[in-house]
């Protein structure tokens, strides 16, 4: 997935500073898409003839957002250096001290009142740093091509929303509309400054609503086929009526280019967010303190569950309120605050947008069985916090020993394309896994097992399957045939590489023969 925004090149030069400018347009105070305004110069709903009355209305709220920051980088080696010809090629050093030079980026946004309060993307003006921090100097660039110092109001990194603000008076500006509406087919309008052309105009048909990319809190997207390349982030998506009802956001393409496949953040969702960043206020979301993710088919039937229903409980963050109110690693949560749980009603999403310090009933599914329990949210963390939480931690392969340990050898573990063995003290140090693991050892994988393709290899150790403990072949047998005699064809596994987090992993039974 790309932000849908270029990094330039890197310059040695300063950009040229911008005039402070103001612009008159010929409806003061009123904004561009006033109802009744776009009504008269729409094309017909469901068959139009022509764009261009409509966006002459609504393109001088579009604007350019360019921004600079001074970045470190690595001087570059002379590849001369110690030679009689490295005087001639900048030194004699092979080496040299990181130098500081001037970066730059392009996106879009768009005008929210007639006094400069800007929307656009956080990506854009934190300029895609590793940091995630604001570049230092923003310019905004009006479609008459009149230039703007502009000062950032607010951000919000979860949703990816900033908010700007330029001195001007009388400027055009438009108005969110209502995103809940929309429905698959509609026409849909892009406005933006791909590849840091002038400002650019697009159609196509919403393709798809409450699209779910990457399982964050806000992954709620209208997806699109309207043209959205480089440098569109940040602008805005009109329906027929003149509507703002997305800010397109990113794109899917091998190439980086248009695919027609483009994400908008909803402007049901957005709307709320910009309010509270205009007004100066911290974005405060729930939290329960968990690692999840939905139910694949594999999951699904391990667990003997239907799919599509849920989000299992991959680990459970101490101290944190899913921790406190009962909830445990393994769980599958089924409902939150009345909610079922859904691949378009996620469970992050949901308790995103729940007041922090509310008590939330949860049901959920622990071994076949259903449970109700009660969760106080507390404030979500940064982002950085919980990329500290979510890493998974690269432990090494290590190599087998204990040559004189006899491995298990059962139908179950052919089942599975596994051959184990217990797990000894001297094994354990051997593969680096933590003091007292309890499990069975891979001693080998059929490579043309499911197993395998999945990633399990030798030196694995697996925990569980299907949430039962397992230390000997024996253990893992019971498992299998459990899953069998349920009519299952996959087996939920619960295996650790080193010292890295374990994970769940659903693995296909080879057919008994």
């Amino acid at each position: 997935m790309r932000y849908a925004y270029p990094m330039t090149a890197l310059a040695l030069v300063a950009g040229t500073a911008a005039t402070m400018l103001m612009q008159t347009p010929s409806s003061a105070q009123t904004a561009q898409n006033e109802p009744g305004a776009i009504s008269a110069a729409a094309p017909k709903v469901g068959a139009p003839m022509s764009f261009a009355d409509m966006v002459a209305k609504l393109q001088p709220a579009v604007v350019n957002i360019s921004t600079t920051s001074q970045v470190k980088v690595a001087a570059q080696t002379n590849p001369f250096a110690g030679t009689p010809f490295g005087d001639l090629f900048g030194g004699g050093s092979g080496g040299g001290q990181p130098v500081t030079r001037e970066q730059t980026s392009l996106g879009s946004g768009f005008i929210i009142s007639a006094d400069g309060y800007i929307v656009t993307n956080n990506h854009v003006i934190s300029g895609g740093q590793a940091n995630n921090a604001p570049v230092g100097q923003i310019t905004v660039t009006m479609s008459d091509r009149k230039e703007y110092q502009a000062r950032l109001i607010g951000r919000d990194a979860t949703s990816d929303l900033a908010v700007l603000k330029i001195d001007g008076a009388n400027l055009p500006f438009v108005r969110f509309g209502d995103s809940a509406n929309s429905r698959v087919g509609d026409w849909v309008v892009a406005i933006g400054q791909p590849y840091g052309l002038g400002g650019t105009v697009t159609a196509g048909i919403v393709s798809a609503i409450h699209r779910s990319i990457n399982g964050g809190p806000f992954d709620r997207f209208i997806q699109t086929d309207a043209a959205i390349n480089s440098g569109n982030s940040g602008g805005p998506m009109f329906d027929l009526n003149g509507n703002v009802i997305g800010i397109n956001s990113m794109i899917f393409s091998p190439s980086g280019g248009n695919v027609g496949i483009g994400f908008a953040i909803p402007a049901e969702l957005a709307k709320p967010i910009v309010d509270q960043l205009r007004g100066g206020a911290k974005i405060k979301r729930g939290y329960l303190g968990i690692q999840i993710r939905q139910l694949d088919d594999g999951m699904a039937d391990a667990l003997g569950l239907p799919k599509n229903r849920g989000e299992f409980v991959g680990g459970v963050e101490p101290g944190q309120p899913a921790m406190r109110a009962g909830i445990k690693q393994g769980d599958v949560i089924v409902k939150v605050n009345g909610r079922d749980v859904t691949p378009d009603e996620s469970l992050s999403f949901i308790v995103a947008n729940l007041p922090v310090g509310s008590k939330v009933p949860i049901e959920l599914i622990r071994d076949g069985k259903r449970l109700s329990v009660v969760a106080t949210l507390i404030e979500r963390p940064s982002e950085e916090a919980l990329a500290g939480f979510n890493q998974q931690q690269q432990g090494d392969d290590g190599t087998l020993g204990g040559d004189d340990q006899q491995a298990d050898t059962v139908a179950a573990t052919n089942a599975l394309g596994l051959t184990v063995q217990p797990l000894t003290a001297i094994i354990a140090r051997q593969i680096g896994v933590p003091e007292g693991t309890q499990g069975v050892v891979i001693s080998g994988a059929d490579p043309s097992s499911d197993a395998s393709a999945k990633g399990l290899k030798r030196g694995d150790v697996i925990l569980q399957i299907n949430q039962r403990p397992v230390v000997s072949g024996a253990d893992v047998a019971a498992a299998v045939n459990a899953a069998r005699a349920a009519g299952r064809s996959n087996v939920l596994v619960y295996a650790r590489r080193g010292s890295a987090q374990p994970q769940y992993v659903p693995i296909k039974l080879k057919p008994a023969k």
